[in-house]
């Protein structure tokens, strides 16, 4: 294919026209999941910049990771929405390449802040003298940078090598949004070498984080066991259950997605195991993170309070 016809080509999303009766249901509650997420992730963000008392390594990541959720789930679900009322569900060749590589970017950075974020917990718990020392605020802002720069490399690899695939027969995407799989699926040649790629890049992206955060997680719990007293295992406990949810539906769902045999893609599953990481996720993690946190209720109720006074 030229890059006179790649101008002109279009993508059509089946996305989820096999349930016709369902699109203004999805529709509405997409828009509700959406709606509430981007509050909820902008309102972290507002806390943290507004309350000084939340300006430690630990909320500097989550409002960090907050505005990496809100920029990941509106690449995806604007779009989805809209197609979900509309009958022309196209997408440009080069606007589904920047889809995937914004996608790819932000879900790859997203991996490895998480690892951040848990290094950040086992320093706080396992080596609290030091803390501040190693967690200081250039040590921070190098592993956010390190987090971006992954994503980076991953996202220009990933969709260089799938759109410089040759599609020259169906372009019909059975997703709601431009992954990998589904369009490395439209090609019209061998894709064997950039399933090999996908699958090295996911493992040792999505396997090496995880595998950095449980080395984290693991290291938190022992050090709990020996050394709190029951209060202080008890809050402990608390963080670490709420920071393995987030990435246990994270990595997992990413895992499921990638790292199963080719024979088992394309089918409705995958648009359901999609919406756990795309959809789902950015939705419960500030909920989980940080808005039933006690740090950050005290922060919001000091701005009530101080707002009232003004």
């Amino acid at each position: 294919m030229d890059k006179g016809n790649r101008t002109t080509m279009e993508f059509i999303f089946i996305s989820f026209s096999n349930v016709p009766e369902l699109q203004y249901l999805l529709f509405t509650s997409f828009l509700c999941i959406y709606s509430i997420s981007v509050a909820a992730h902008m309102f972290i963000i507002v806390v943290y910049n507004l309350s000084s008392n939340l300006h430690t390594p630990m909320y500097f990541f989550l409002a960090n990771f907050s505005f990496l959720e809100e920029c990941y789930i509106s690449t995806i679900t604007p779009n989805m929405l809209k197609n979900l009322l509309s009958n022309h569900k196209t997408i440009t060749f080069y606007g589904c390449a920047v889809q995937m590589y914004c996608f790819l970017l932000l879900g790859s950075t997203e991996c490895y802040l998480l690892a951040a974020m848990a290094y950040d917990r086992y320093n706080a718990i396992c080596h609290p003298l030091l803390y501040n020392v190693i967690m200081s605020r250039n040590a921070c802002l190098k592993l956010i940078v390190y987090s971006w720069l992954i994503g980076l490399m991953v996202a220009i690899i990933q969709t260089s090598l799938t759109f410089s695939l040759p599609f020259c027969g169906p372009n019909k995407i059975n997703h709601f949004y431009c992954d990998i799989l589904p369009i490395m699926a439209l090609a019209c040649s061998d894709t064997q070498f950039n399933e090999i790629v996908t699958f090295l890049i996911v493992l040792l992206l999505i396997v090496g984080a995880f595998l950095l955060t449980i080395v984290s997680y693991t290291q938190i719990i022992w050090t709990i066991i020996k050394h709190h007293s029951a209060a202080g295992m008890k809050k402990a406990f608390s963080t670490c259950t709420s920071h393995l949810i987030v990435v246990t539906i994270f990595y997992g769902s990413g895992s499921i997605m990638y790292l199963r045999p080719k024979s088992t893609y394309g089918t409705d599953m995958d648009k359901f195991i999609s919406l756990m990481y795309t959809v789902i996720a950015p939705l419960i993690n500030p909920f989980i993170y940080s808005l039933r946190n006690n740090d950050v209720k005290y922060a919001v109720r000091k701005m009530i309070h101080n707002i009232k006074i003004g």
